[in-house]
């Protein structure tokens, strides 16, 4: 299934979160999911939805039944946000590697009346304004290297033996990600190594040059 992903939060969102979290801490009930178990589906929005450890991908289904990713989660991160609006909810959750969850009724959102929160959304929809430019002006090698390093602190990164990111996704998911097919995905994944900016190995892509690949994504 073709998945186009519009969005994955960025370092400074995390950020505001963390201070959100530790004023919000153990508000709600923890729920714990295993790897591509669905979290949400469509319909009535009753909670807001924290993550605590792992990763979550919120999609929606196209009218040809393809999966298209509207962001990815981290942890600290939250979603849900169509419960403080009494709107129905039209996506899909799931957990991307094993993950945690805490689920927030809105009286406890309510009383916390915290202005973080606020913040938090707002940096979520820039991240997407920045996600949809890249979609619609970037070259596919400086998008890929834009996802790549987004994804360097996430549940689907790991350290290597010198220290370097391995981000561990499959040129199936990275071109779904990026808007493209696989094919495509590939010669500029070998692009990019032939530059020493990363390292292609199966199943996974090492990160040897996080600053070429700053430079490289233009951002």
């Amino acid at each position: 299934m073709k998945r186009i992903t519009a969005v994955i939060e960025n370092q400074s969102v995390q950020s505001n979160a963390n201070t959100l979290s530790e004023q919000e801490h153990s508000m709600g009930q923890c729920l714990s999911y295993q790897k591509n178990e669905a979290i949400l589906f469509p319909g009535e929005g009753d909670y807001l939805y924290r993550v605590v450890d792992g990763l979550v991908r919120l999609y929606t289904m196209d009218n040809e039944g393809n999966g298209l990713t509207l962001r990815y989660v981290k942890p600290e991160g939250y979603f849900g946000e169509e419960c403080l609006s009494s709107t129905s909810r039209r996506y899909f959750a799931e957990a991307v590697t094993k993950s945690v969850v805490e689920q927030i009724t809105v009286a406890d959102v309510i009383r916390a009346d915290n202005p973080i929160l606020v913040k938090y959304y707002a940096e979520v929809v820039t991240n997407l304004y920045r996600s949809m430019h890249r979609l619609a002006n970037k070259q596919l090698r400086s998008r890929i290297a834009a996802e790549l390093l987004d994804l360097q602190d996430s549940a689907l990164s790991q350290q290597g033996e010198h220290g370097e990111a391995i981000v561990k996704i499959t040129h199936d998911d990275l071109a779904s990600i990026v808007g493209s097919v696989r094919e495509t995905v590939t010669k500029a994944l070998g692009e990019l190594s032939k530059l020493k900016a990363i390292e292609a190995r199966y199943g996974k892509i090492a990160l040897i040059n996080p600053e070429l690949l700053q430079s490289i994504a233009g951002e």
